[in-house]
């Protein structure tokens, strides 16, 4: 039986996203990686190099695949923030990887920084706004970002677990303190 590189490869990334969002790169396991892939740990030393460039290359992938889901809407900032809300929602281990990478493997988040001039170039040249281009995109990430990145015991307060209303309504305060925030500088 032919081996298929391409699928080992994508096998191994879904698995690594899955570790890596849940243990960090320190407690991630590359042989927990290789069995949830049914591959070995020897394929990922020879297409990665290792846990590090495991590690990089996952991180890489879910923020390319963020950027292709969720490009900039220069027009409407407002709008794409509920957008980037809506990815986090769906695929909440793309921030986590994000998180760890910034508390233990800071070098790696310099991968995307072409991404991040894309879209801040985008921003800059829709918005007349007396912020930077690239304090709009933080500001959106952060607000966007928010209820995803509060501690557990804040968002257990509420009652009743999280309804589809719920997040709907979370969703409607991201766009409208995005909206407030472009109105107030403009």
């Amino acid at each position: 039986m032919a081996r298929d590189a391409e699928a080992t490869k994508g096998r191994i990334l879904e698995a690594a996203t899955t570790e890596f969002a849940a243990h960090g790169f320190a407690g991630g396991r590359v042989e927990r990686i290789a069995s949830a892939a049914q591959s070995n740990v020897r394929m990922i030393y020879a297409y990665y190099g290792g846990k590090s460039g495991l590690f990089d290359a996952t991180l890489a992938e879910a923020l390319r695949r963020m950027a292709e889901n969720v490009p900039p809407r220069p027009e409407d900032l407002a709008g794409w923030a509920g957008d980037v809300f809506d990815h986090h929602q769906r695929f909440p281990e793309v921030l986590r990887m994000s998180m760890w990478a910034q508390l233990e493997r800071p070098e790696a988040t310099s991968e995307p920084r072409e991404i991040y001039r894309n879209k801040a170039l985008a921003v800059a040249t829709a918005a007349a706004h007396p912020l930077s281009a690239v304090d709009i995109l933080v500001f959106i990430y952060a607000i966007a970002q928010a209820w995803q990145l509060s501690p557990g015991g804040l968002t257990g307060l509420d009652e009743n677990p999280v309804r589809t209303e719920e997040v709907a309504a979370r969703r409607q305060a991201v766009v409208i303190a995005v909206e407030r925030m472009l109105r107030a500088g403009a």
